[in-house]
């Protein structure tokens, strides 16, 4: 899965992972985790996702990290804002306010890029991945967040040889492995989704559960 991979997605508009409202997870369970409302969230992979204003709206500094600069120059269009623009090493930085968006390979950030994180939240990071890079995404993460850090992982689980990702399938038995170092892992939520999300059903897949975890790294 190449940088080009996603380009082509965004400059084509083929974003059925962007929701046009804050997610309803995220709405139902981040305000029961006790998390500072000036806490810095990281958001990986964040496209130009309602949730970053949900979040920032409720007091937080909000760092989101994404791939494709489309993606984020369309955020602040959509929402009439014009962001200051620097270069923090590898990344080009947008920033508003209480929303930074960090333009570039969430790969290339480092513990430094990070400090102050003590929350995250991942509703389409993980699955966005295919298995080897999952492996790489919860190894960086673990490197890179200092222990203390709590937040929201949303997944899908589903027959992944009925129809390729993105989204991939990510079941319950695999966040568990990648989140043992380090990491307590609560499932709080899981329901079939698939009568919502005509896009499987059509392709033959013939369940589609979505899971809510909530982590925390020791």
């Amino acid at each position: 899965m190449q940088p080009e991979f996603w380009y082509k997605k965004w400059d084509s508009n083929q974003i059925g992972f962007h929701q046009p409202e804050a997610n309803p997870y995220l709405r139902r369970y981040w305000p029961d985790l006790s998390i500072e409302p000036s806490a810095r969230v990281l958001v990986p992979l964040c496209g130009k996702s309602l949730d970053l204003l949900w979040l920032a709206e409720r007091g937080h500094q909000v760092l989101g990290v994404e791939l494709s600069e489309k993606a984020i120059e369309d955020f602040f269009s959509e929402h009439q804002v014009e962001p200051q623009i620097s270069q923090e090493g590898a990344f080009k930085v947008y920033r508003s306010d209480a929303i930074e968006l960090w333009c570039g390979d969430f790969f290339a950030l480092t513990a430094q890029d990070v400090a102050g994180c003590t929350a995250l939240y991942d509703r389409a990071a993980l699955i966005a991945l295919p298995a080897p890079m999952r492996e790489r995404y919860a190894a960086h993460l673990q490197q890179i967040l200092a222990p203390g850090v709590q937040g929201l992982l949303i997944t899908l689980d589903y027959p992944q040889a009925q129809m390729p990702g993105p989204p991939f399938a990510v079941d319950n038995q695999e966040v568990h492995r990648l989140f043992s170092q380090g990491w307590q892992v609560q499932r709080l939520e899981e329901q079939d989704v698939l009568a919502e999300s005509p896009r499987f059903s059509d392709a033959g897949v013939k369940s589609l559960v979505e899971r809510v975890y909530r982590v925390y790294s020791r």
